[in-house]
């Protein structure tokens, strides 16, 4: 049976790793699609890519998407298949430095479209970024409003929510 579901985490709380056990399990491993948002902006997050890479199983097909999440959803979305998508807050921070100021709103509202009737499993990752002091810069206040934003309506939408923290599960939704 087709289900959607969001794993939230601060960074390296243990979410990815998460997603990719859940994911696995779903399929004994095989059919799954990994849609990656992140772009290598500077050497360090080069090197938080590469990271991911070495421990993501080299069976499952990767899909670089750092912009439009929605269509490349739809594209794979079948049964038995598994999405995972690490991670959303990379892919709201790729909307909000582009130029195009109008593509955060239509992307996100695609996203939240290509989520209401999955075909197959389809298994998101973010980072909770709320639980801090409120930012100095507007960009970043934006960021933290707009990421809060997204998980909510997420979360209204899919069957499971996940928190994660040192590395231990903690269900916050589980239809």
């Amino acid at each position: 049976m087709a289900h959607c579901e969001l794993i939230l985490g601060g960074a390296r709380s243990g979410k990815s790793s998460l997603a990719q056990k859940r994911a696995a399990s779903l399929t004994n491993g095989s059919n799954i699609i990994y849609i990656a948002t992140a772009t290598a902006g500077d050497s360090e997050m080069a090197a938080r890519i590469q990271h991911h890479k070495q421990n993501r199983p080299t069976e499952w097909q990767v899909v670089e998407q750092p912009i439009y999440l929605a269509d490349t959803i739809a594209q794979h979305d079948k049964p038995n298949t598994v999405i995972l998508v690490d991670c959303l807050t990379l892919w709201l921070t790729n909307l909000l430095c582009n130029a195009n100021t109008s593509l955060l709103a239509q992307q996100k509202n695609a996203l939240l479209s290509v989520l209401l009737q999955p075909q197959g499993n389809i298994i998101l990752v973010s980072n909770e970024t709320g639980l801090g002091v409120i930012p100095a810069d507007p960009l970043s206040r934006q960021f933290v409003d707009e990421a809060g934003w997204l998980h909510q309506q997420i979360a209204q939408q899919v069957n499971r929510v996940t928190y994660c923290i040192a590395g231990l599960e903690h269900s916050l939704k589980n239809e």
